[in-house]
């Protein structure tokens, strides 16, 4: 068996196939990431080496749109067991773009100065985050990379120690610029790694779908 449609694969509750649905929704999966990670790293650079300027503010804002696209596509193509733990982030990234929406209407400047300005707007917007998190803590603990171990601590630490206005700003722009770095890492490895492993076992969602389906009857 050379090729990925007719390659037999154990897993835990029988034998599985991966098919072309199966390869084009892990390319997807990571092309999304890969957009919201150049999305989110750019404007971060933007604003942590530029400061706040007309020019810098246009562009964070469109690039933070950008960025909840690529992380929306992602969360629709992600493969996650747990169906209701899937649900809840995309319901996460929902809620969150709904807030980021709101916010941008009634900013004057930028999404970006009036959430840094107004703390507690953290509580709407911040579920992109949770969203984003989720998918962090996903992949340590699927594929203990270093990096989403990194990240899944340091994205509540900058986003609740800002809402709490606990933190000095020179440490939220090492966070910010951790955050930045670390969420390219991980975008750029998820690239060169063989689609497979994202995949996942299939014969586990074939088994829970046979159990959810058979409480039906």
């Amino acid at each position: 068996m050379t090729t990925l449609d007719t390659e037999i694969y154990q897993g835990q509750f029988g034998e599985f196939t991966i098919n072309e649905r199966d390869r084009w929704e892990v390319i997807i999966y990571r092309s999304g990431l890969m957009v919201s990670a150049l999305s989110f790293t750019l404007s971060s650079g933007l604003l942590l080496l530029y400061g706040v300027t007309p020019s810098t503010l246009l562009v964070t804002n469109l690039l933070f749109g950008i960025f909840i696209l690529g992380l929306g596509v992602s969360l629709a193509t992600i493969h996650i067991y747990l169906k209701p733990l899937h649900r809840l982030l995309q319901v996460f990234w929902l809620i969150g773009t709904i807030a980021s929406g709101v916010l941008a209407w009634q900013s004057d400047n930028s999404l970006a100065v009036f959430v840094y300005n107004h703390p507690l707007a953290i509580l709407g917007i911040g579920f992109v985050f949770a969203a984003l998190t989720g998918i962090f803590f996903k992949e340590a603990f699927c594929f203990n990379r270093l990096e989403t171990k990194i990240l899944t601590p340091v994205i509540p630490l900058l986003l609740l120690g800002h809402m709490f206005s606990i933190l000095p700003l020179t440490v939220e722009q090492i966070l910010l610029a951790t955050w930045a770095i670390f969420y390219l890492v991980f975008a750029i490895r998820k690239a060169i790694q063989p689609i497979p492993p994202d995949i996942g076992d299939k014969s586990v969602f074939a088994y829970l779908k046979e159990q959810k389906e058979a409480q039906k009857t």
